[in-house]
């Protein structure tokens, strides 16, 4: 009756087949699928950001772009870090941060943060040449008068924190990677 010598049988055989084009059709919806979930090449691109530290000067800050959001990069003395640290009892603030904890170790004189004011988003002057910088001599949001010092802390208005660091490393001495 459709036996064979060894048990076999066509239907088994009609199974097994019937299993593999279905392991097969499983596979080939499942490449794309997963596929899809992984970020697009443009995103990638987007998603860290290196920045040339060797053209900026001492007491020179700049904008740089990561994720469409400014990012502030004060190069400071040694003379500056000191009194930033000596100004003021951080416990004391509104949002306690020590400068040394707003810093990479051993790069002191690099001030790395999102330049976007905690309270409703807008973007602080200070970083260009001539922009009002507060009385704190950081930066000053112009929306609703927040004021930052020179470590980027939260010293008056109504932001409720200090602007932000990102997630950045040295990739040499003269080379960050944000994000």
């Amino acid at each position: 009756m459709g036996s064979t010598k060894d048990g076999a049988t066509r239907r088994d055989f009609l199974y097994l087949t019937a299993g593999a084009m279905g392991a097969v059709a499983v596979g080939t919806a499942a490449v794309p699928l997963v596929s899809s979930m992984n970020p697009a090449a443009d995103t990638l691109a987007l998603s860290t950001a290196e920045v040339d530290l060797s053209h900026i000067e001492v007491g020179q800050r700049v904008v740089a772009v990561w994720r469409g959001k400014p990012i502030f990069i004060d190069h400071r003395s040694a003379e500056e870090v000191k009194e930033v640290r000596a100004e003021v009892d951080w416990h004391t603030l509104r949002d306690p941060q020590s400068d040394a904890s707003r810093v990479k170790e051993g790069h002191d004189q690099w001030l790395v943060m999102i330049g976007i004011c905690t309270h409703l988003g807008c973007i602080p002057k200070g970083s260009k040449q001539g922009d009002p910088r507060g009385e704190f001599g950081g930066w000053f949001c112009p929306c609703h008068g927040s004021e930052y010092d020179r470590s980027g802390r939260i010293r008056k208005g109504p932001a409720p924190r200090n602007l932000e660091v990102p997630p950045y490393k040295f990739v040499s001495d003269t080379l960050i990677r944000i994000g």
